[in-house]
């Protein structure tokens, strides 16, 4: 029996932030490959993406390997880079979309590696895995609908209320970087409160305190946060270093990547240690992470377990798993391993499997740059496909 009452943390980190800067202009690339593979009528199995992007003041660099249509040039990618900046709000001294150096490292896709993940070659005749390793899902009730870990989730809706007020209400003092952290106390196994709301936004207006930046967020913190959350016990830091108007790349150099626990379950839940962003579904560091995210959200939608944790590895050049794994509460009457075999019977876990099933070889990926890859709506264009609770009946008819 896991502890009932506690208190957690988790933080996020807003699309301006400079490693969400990184991880943007790598999904944008993703994007561009699919997007441009479907126009000209290349097949979009055949799209291979693993861009990496390094931002610092007034710089980027994109790097890494591809496969796909000979009309992405370097200045379109270029192009897409700097709209994206500016999509994002960067137009300052040391980090502008018009003015910044862009330089772009793409190179072709190792034949080593192709030869594992192409249908028929190497010594399988299955699309293998894009790499080894271990990815992790994870769903709970905490929140209702979204069924992630209340921490990771409120910190992100934070950062997205600021967004949009930065963005559509006019608040152009705010700044496109910024981080925020809530802790939140767990009683009897729920979230009830908040016992803590930490927040570090950009401001471009520099005469601005500590105490003034306070009053002009907390209506947007209290906005999202669930009815009495805040209470008189709650602590607040906000811009706790004080001033806060050098941001972004200038301030910090960002990386593809570098975000993978405020991109999941914000520690709530175990990470194999592979980025997402920049990669195409080929590689399951990204895409049998959504489909284990999947997985476990349609068995807690299912009423399965009040959480899941589904762990799964592979072998390069490899189709199957090399393992499948769940955890639930050891008095769940549901047991890890007879949830285990309803996985095998409702998913095929395959790389070809997954991004079937899912429908992942698309231009959707953008949007899951910022603000978590779960928890979020499904998009009629098919992006966030793995928040889709569309196995519910069939795992329950499996019970």
């Amino acid at each position: 029996m896991s502890r009932q009452s506690y208190e957690f943390t988790s933080e996020s980190v807003s699309e301006g932030h400079p490693d969400k800067v990184s991880d943007r202009i790598s999904d944008e690339i993703v994007d561009l490959y699919f997007r441009e593979a479907l126009k000209v009528g290349m097949d979009p199995w055949q799209v291979r993406v693993a861009a990496e992007t390094l931002t610092t003041t007034n710089t980027v660099v994109i790097a890494g390997e591809t496969r796909g249509p000979d009309t992405i040039t370097p200045d379109r990618i270029e192009a897409l880079a700097r709209e994206a900046i500016k999509d994002i709000g960067y137009e300052q001294d040391g980090f502008h979309h018009e003015t910044c150096d862009v330089q772009v490292l793409l190179h072709p896709q190792s034949v080593d590696i192709a030869q594992g993940v192409d249908t028929g070659t190497g010594l399988h005749a299955e699309d293998g895995a894009g790499d080894q390793g271990i990815m992790f899902g994870y769903a709970s009730l905490d929140v209702p609908g979204a069924l992630m870990p209340a921490p990771v989730h409120y910190s992100h809706k934070i950062l997205e209320r600021l967004a949009k007020a930065r963005k559509e209400e006019g608040q152009d003092w705010l700044g496109p970087d910024s981080k925020s952290q809530v802790t939140v106390q767990y009683h009897n196994g729920r979230p009830v409160g908040a016992n803590a709301i930490v927040l570090s936004t950009q401001h471009l207006d520099g005469n601005l305190t500590s105490a003034d930046i306070r009053e002009r967020v907390q209506p947007y913190i209290e906005d999202v946060l669930p009815v009495g959350w805040i209470s008189d016990q709650t602590v607040w830091h906000i811009n706790p270093t004080g001033k806060f108007v050098i941001g972004g790349p200038d301030g910090d150099a960002g990386l593809t990547g570098r975000k993978i626990i405020v991109d999941t379950y914000g520690g709530m839940a175990p990470h194999g240690g592979g980025a997402f962003s920049g990669k195409d579904p080929t590689k399951v560091d990204r895409s049998a992470a959504y489909a284990t995210r999947y997985l476990a959200k349609n068995l807690v939608a299912a009423g399965v377990a009040p959480w899941v944790e589904i762990q799964v590895s592979y072998a390069i050049g490899v189709a199957a798993p090399t393992s499948i794994y769940v955890n639930v509460d050891d008095n769940n009457p549901v047991t890890g391993d007879r949830i285990e075999t309803i996985i095998r019977q409702v998913m095929d876990l395959t790389p070809r499997g997954i991004r079937t099933h899912l429908d992942l070889n698309k231009p959707i990926y953008a949007p899951t740059a910022a603000y978590g890859h779960f928890g979020r709506e499904p998009g009629p264009d098919g992006a966030f496909s793995w928040e889709k609770t569309d196995l519910v009946d069939e795992i329950k008819a499996r019970l």
